[in-house]
């Protein structure tokens, strides 16, 4: 490798990665040298103390260095691997190290070489062992007065790495740490004046200490270093992003108060104050500025009828209203909603899905071709603008809208930036971009909402209607399931209808299930995952044979979700088994009871909106939640649910309890991996976002901090990209 390299370089420049190793980086998102060197550990063997042999203690993890006075290999004929045992020997004393099915290593470990080995001892009799050891020779000489001064993967804070299959920490340790002595031009892209109030590590000493650090305390120094930084370009991002969407020319919405008086007058049911808070702002947004907005709120708190007062006044406008659903079935019941709400308003409300085209025209509904529906929406000649309802089918090849002023984007999280863009691309009325509301049913809390969603304004009900009756909710242990039964017997006699949540489709034979999945990090589980067709047939065959019993899950055809759906809706099903498919959305009010099977596999918050899917009508609703896994963690996390009701407690405290990463689900686009940790900081945050927000006032360009705005680019395309 060159003395000097660049950032751009790519890793193919490095010694040892050749083709198969550049393969198994690129798999990592790795492929310059500055993608190896911003790969950073997430956790950190701590080797650090190294004692002579005879100053060991059991049970403890240390590092020792020895001469490798002998070694043997031997095959163990039950479990039929190959155990290599080590004889090394200091000055005080004897230890004995032992691999496993690591035959190789006897060649890369010659007798009368110096080793450093590094893991938890064990006492056996008078005998130390230490097992599968991580290893390094420092010395092919036992006489080597000159031994090197720091080690790479023992006899320090060692660090650890997201691996995958051919690449492991190992080997990445190997290949960064000779870039941390090459000559690389590092310019500190943080303002100076930024690095003196933070109290930041510069650049170059905040690399090496946050791959190979000297001490815990200078580790989590260069973590918050690079977290500041990256945090900082996610908000001159989100911030930069609402500035733009604010001069945009967007579709003036008339603020006509007399539309939406008699909107919540002609409503069966009185609005929260919080929905009429939520009608109201989104109102003057979409008459004053382009709209780009988040309604977040509870399960069952009336999204629906806020979206649908917003897409009145675009209709009465004269402009179209798009709504996409992230499935068939919610797009129906979104469809069947807007018909049934807002029939006093001669309105025109089109359902388009993969596998149908409906049409409601003032009273009148009729199935229609996709090609009529095509025409329908794209012509400009239409005498009263149309609610077009459906899935991905919205931003099909053929779809066209002549005037569309209003997007609607049920679980926003469902649909990715690029979807999105595809949908205001559909609107043949260039000089106006659509105003975007995005809705969620969960509760995010305010932390995640400025990191995440800080180019959004928020809306948000906190709040459920009056009438509602609190769901009893309550953890049932494997001896109490009979009760339970009987009791769904006894309630579904009197009219009422069930719901079983399962965390899988099939069965998986002893499936491993991790230890942080289940919050239980000390424990490693062989647990059998409840699966949705082996609950299907108990429930069917042994426990209520009697009953009729659907079954649901996100490998079924649209059309045959949508049949079991109907049937459970008319009440021709008794109980609906399901994946968790059933989160999102779904409304049946005659539907009272929930199990939530292998509840442990689930979050608060998940578990919270699995919950919200009854109580939605005038009977006492029950959610019973199954769980056997033993274990002490757990139960106190689950217990939390029977005491608390409130969405957004709960989703600050599954927040806290489980991380930003397993509470948000999946990987959020244009986010760094490192932000995930400091999401948890409230205060930290709100910091950079006000740092972000006088930067941009001092100079919008950032060409007043050249190196800063070079960062800001590369992010800006790195996001853009995802």
């Amino acid at each position: 490798m060159n003395s000097v390299i660049k950032l751009s370089d790519s890793v193919s420049k490095i010694r040892g990665i050749g083709p198969r190793y550049l393969k198994y980086l690129e798999k990592l998102g790795i492929k310059t040298i500055k993608d190896l060197l911003w790969y950073f550990p997430f956790r950190y063997e701590d080797f650090a103390k190294i004692k002579k042999i005879n100053e060991l203690e059991p049970d403890i993890k240390t590092s020792v260095r020895g001469i490798v006075k002998k070694m043997d290999i031997r095959r163990s004929f039950r479990k039929k691997m190959f155990i290599l045992e080590a004889l090394i020997e200091d000055e005080t004393g004897e230890i004995t190290a032992i691999w496993f099915n690591q035959p190789y290593l006897k060649k890369n470990i010659p007798i009368g070489s110096i080793v450093s080995l590094s893991g938890k001892i064990t006492q056996k009799g008078k005998k130390f062992i230490i097992s599968s050891p991580a290893y390094e020779v420092i010395s092919f000489s036992a006489t080597n007065k000159n031994l090197p001064k720091e080690t790479l993967h023992t006899g320090r804070l060692v660090p650890v790495y997201s691996e995958t299959q051919g690449l492991s920490s190992r080997a990445l340790r190997y290949f960064i740490k000779p870039l941390l002595k090459t000559t690389i031009n590092l310019k500190e892209p943080i303002p100076d004046f930024l690095m003196e109030k933070y109290k930041l590590m510069n650049l170059s000493q905040a690399l090496q200490q946050i791959h190979f650090p000297s001490s815990l305390f200078l580790a989590q120094k260069a973590k918050e270093r690079f977290i500041f930084e990256s945090l900082l370009l996610s908000q001159i991002f989100l911030l930069k992003n609402k500035k733009r969407n604010s001069l945009i020319k967007a579709p003036q919405i008339n603020l006509n108060v007399p539309l939406l008086q008699k909107f919540v007058k002609s409503l069966p049911f009185t609005l929260t104050d919080c929905q009429k808070k939520a009608i109201w702002e989104i109102a003057k947004n979409l008459n004053q500025s382009p709209m780009n907005r988040l309604l977040e709120g509870e399960v069952g708190s009336g999204k629906t009828i806020v979206a649908m007062s917003a897409a009145l006044l675009a209709i009465k406008s004269n402009y179209q209203v798009a709504l996409m659903a992230p499935t068939e079935i919610l797009a129906q019941q979104h469809y069947d909603k807007f018909k049934s709400f807002l029939s006093p308003f001669n309105l025109k409300i089109a359902l388009l899905t993969s596998s149908k085209a409906k049409i409601y025209d003032n009273e009148l509904e009729g199935d229609i071709s996709k090609k009529a529906l095509y025409k329908t929406i794209s012509s400009p000649l239409i005498d009263i603008p149309i609610i077009t309802i459906g899935t991905h089918a919205l931003i099909q090849k053929n779809v066209r809208f002549s005037r569309l002023g209003l997007i609607i984007v049920d679980e926003q999280h469902r649909f990715g930036v690029e979807q999105r863009k595809k949908l205001i691309s559909k609107n043949d009325n260039q000089k106006e971009i659509p105003h975007l509301l995005s809705m969620t049913a969960t509760p995010i809390p305010r932390t995640l909402a400025l990191a995440f969603y800080g180019d959004l304004d928020l809306s948000v009900l906190d709040e459920l209607p009056k009438e509602r009756k609190k769901i009893i909710t309550e953890i049932i242990t494997e001896k109490n399931k009979n009760k339970v039964y009987e009791f769904i017997r006894q309630e579904i006699k009197k009219g009422r209808q069930a719901f079983v949540i399962c965390p899988r489709i099939e069965e998986t034979e002893n499936s491993d299930v991790k230890a942080k999945d289940l919050l239980d990090l000390s424990v490693k589980l062989n647990y059998e995952v409840k699966a949705v067709k082996k609950e299907h047939q108990k429930l069917s065959q042994d426990i209520f044979p009697d009953l009729k019993i659907g079954m649901l899950h996100g490998k079924m055809l649209p059309k045959e979700k949508e049949k079991i759906m109907q049937d459970f809706i008319k009440n021709k099903t008794n109980i609906l088994v399901s994946t968790s498919v059933i989160e999102v959305g779904i409304d049946i009010p005659n539907a009272s009871i929930m199990i939530i099977e292998g509840a442990e596999h689930f979050g608060l918050a998940q578990l919270h909106q699995f919950r919200g899917r009854i109580g939605r009508s005038v009977h006492q609703s029950y959610c019973f939640i199954f769980t056997e896994a033993p274990y002490q963690q757990t139960a106190k996390r689950l217990k939390i649910l029977e005491k608390c009701h409130d969405g957004f407690r709960l989703a600050e405290i599954d927040l806290s309890l489980r991380g930003p990463g397993e509470f948000l689900g999946t990987k959020q686009s244009g986010i760094p991996d490192l932000v995930m940790s400091s999401l948890l900081n409230k205060e930290f945050i709100e910091k950079v976002h006000q740092e972000a927000k006088e930067i941009l006032k001092q100079d919008f360009s950032l060409k007043k901090w050249p190196l800063l705005l070079a960062n800001f680019q590369d992010f800006s395309k790195n996001t853009l990209q995802q």
